[in-house]
């Protein structure tokens, strides 16, 4: 089992990374902005709450997070033997901590976290595109100043939190996004060795 946290600030191409993931090493790909709004389209008691929280700006709970991705991992064991994409989780250091300890349990770890850097500026305005292109409705400007102020404050950290266990990768993602993926390739392929 090969388990990378796909880690950037919105906008910075994590989702168009995972699915090269996907493609090059068949990994169970986990979205939680995906998952959230799957709940949310539902209008099951998840997505209510989540609703509430998403709509200000702000991350869901840490043990909520948690046990929506224990859930998956339990309900999904073919599809994640071989390993898993963590997309848009953890955010925060308290959430790594507990993705570290739901690992554990399952005999695996977080191998390789792949930090797409991103500039502000360019952020925003891939986000705006994006939200023109797809009408989601988190994609407006008074949003996606709130999630970046967010991204700064509470994820920025896990930068840190990762490089001191030896598993951080920045990857500048800015540019072509096949020579990205190459970048991301590379890193990996040296981790998987090891």
């Amino acid at each position: 089992m090969f388990n990378v946290v796909i880690f950037g600030a919105p906008g910075s191409g994590k989702g168009t990374q995972s699915q090269n993931l996907i493609d090059e090493y068949g990994l169970y790909h986990i979205s939680t902005g995906e998952v959230l709004r799957d709940h949310i389209a539902r209008n099951t008691e998840l997505g209510k709450i989540a609703q509430s929280y998403i709509s200000q700006g702000q991350l869901i709970p840490d043990d909520l997070m948690v046990d929506i991705l224990e859930d998956l991992l339990d309900k999904n064991p073919k599809e994640t033997a071989k390993g898993v994409i963590f997309d848009g989780f953890p955010r925060t250091v308290p959430q790594a901590r507990a993705l570290t300890e739901m690992l554990e349990k399952k005999g695996s770890k977080v191998h390789a976290v792949v930090g797409l850097e991103v500039n502000d500026d360019e952020l925003v305005d891939r986000i705006l595109k994006r939200g023109r292109e797809t009408g989601r409705a988190d994609d407006n400007l008074e949003t996606v100043k709130k999630r970046l102020d967010v991204y700064h404050n509470q994820t920025l950290p896990l930068r840190d939190f990762y490089t001191s266990e030896g598993k951080y990768h920045a990857i500048n993602g800015s540019g072509d996004v096949s020579k990205i993926f190459e970048s991301i390739k590379e890193r990996l392929d040296k981790v998987k060795q090891n």
